[in-house]
């Protein structure tokens, strides 16, 4: 709540987008979703610095998921390619992965999220804690493979 009035003076006075993800993240933290969403919308029309648009993407999925809308703020993210593999990752494709990973994992889609999971480890094995999401996961099941019991059957 103290750091809001200093960003909204430096967007006043500067009429930069920059610093929109952090004014988001003031604002989810006071449970203020529709202001959260504004302030995305005067983001991506600001043209900003694919970074910045994409923690102000990954804010919003936050604040979505928050308000439990948990399909709304998947959407929000594959929509937006945050789940495609890339060869060399950014931070901000770690981040996203990580989002992603965490927003599946509480869909309860463990398969996709233990892969998201993976790929953050394989680009980065000490970002964030990683390591500890994929061992809570478990290790992943095999699917079953039932017989095919017309063939053959009598």
């Amino acid at each position: 709540k103290a750091a809001l009035p200093n960003l909204e003076t430096f967007a006043a006075l500067t009429g930069s987008v920059d610093q929109h993800p952090v004014r988001m993240d003031c604002h989810r933290a006071l449970g203020r979703p529709k202001r959260v969403e504004a302030l995305f919308n005067e983001l991506r029309q600001g043209s900003p610095d694919p970074e910045v648009l994409s923690e102000g993407r990954l804010v919003l999925a936050g604040t979505r998921a928050d308000g439990g809308d948990l399909e709304g703020a998947v959407t929000l993210l594959v929509d937006a390619g945050a789940g495609k593999l890339v060869r060399n990752p950014a931070e901000r494709h770690l981040r996203q992965w990580y989002v992603l990973g965490d927003l599946m994992e509480r869909s309860g889609d463990l398969a996709k999220a233990r892969e998201l999971f993976l790929r953050v480890r394989a680009a980065d094995p000490e970002a964030y804690d990683v390591a500890d999401r994929l061992e809570s996961l478990g290790p992943p099941t095999r699917a079953r493979r039932t017989p095919n019991r017309s063939r053959g059957a009598r």
